[in-house]
């Protein structure tokens, strides 16, 4: 399904991204993609200060203000105050849970995961250069859940969903990121 790869090559599909390994055998994935006129480090603020009461999505801020995901419209400036994200961190989504941070490795990768009741996910960016000022920004999930009616039934109501928000994500990122490095 073209939507599952949304703006990837078939490189960044095929490609070993750090956390691949966290769920070797998924029954769902999903690999999107952008290009951006911009350095990785042009790219990377906005992945680190994600979050609920932090950056927010820059998906449609109004979907996710509506469902209670965010409290307030994503950031359109870096805050330093959320530029530190560690192994162990949660990024905040709504007043409950959140996504668990598995691996950030600065300027390159950052996985979110977890494991609940023979549930396993991952949600991982990587930020490859692609030239001098040009930097692809790669988002992929993989899910292994049993394959229940249940499980089914959630996807078909889930997938569509992740496809609009993610890949409105990744162009929002890609706008802001464009723009810091117009600023220089």
């Amino acid at each position: 399904m073209q939507a599952l790869n949304w703006g990837a090559s078939s490189g960044d599909v095929t490609r070993v991204m750090p956390g691949d390994l966290v769920v070797p055998h998924p029954n769902y994935e999903t690999t999107m993609a952008v290009e951006i006129a911009a350095k990785p480090e042009h790219v990377w603020p906005w992945l680190v200060q994600m979050g609920y009461q932090r950056g927010g999505l820059y998906s449609y801020d109004w979907l996710d203000r509506l469902f209670g995901y965010l409290d307030r419209p994503s950031a359109d400036r870096v805050l330093p105050e959320f530029q530190q994200l560690r192994e162990g961190d949660v990024i905040p989504v709504g007043r409950g849970g959140g996504f668990p941070v598995r691996l950030v490795d600065p300027q390159r990768a950052i996985v979110l995961g977890g494991n609940d009741g023979g549930f396993q996910w991952i949600w991982e960016f990587g930020i490859y250069p692609t030239g001098v000022h040009r930097t692809r920004l790669v988002s992929r999930n993989r899910v292994s859940a049993p394959r229940t009616w249940k499980w089914r039934l959630g996807m078909l109501l889930l997938a569509p969903a992740a496809f609009l928000m993610t890949r409105r994500m990744l162009i929002g990122i890609r706008q802001r990121a464009e723009r810091l490095a117009r600023k220089g």
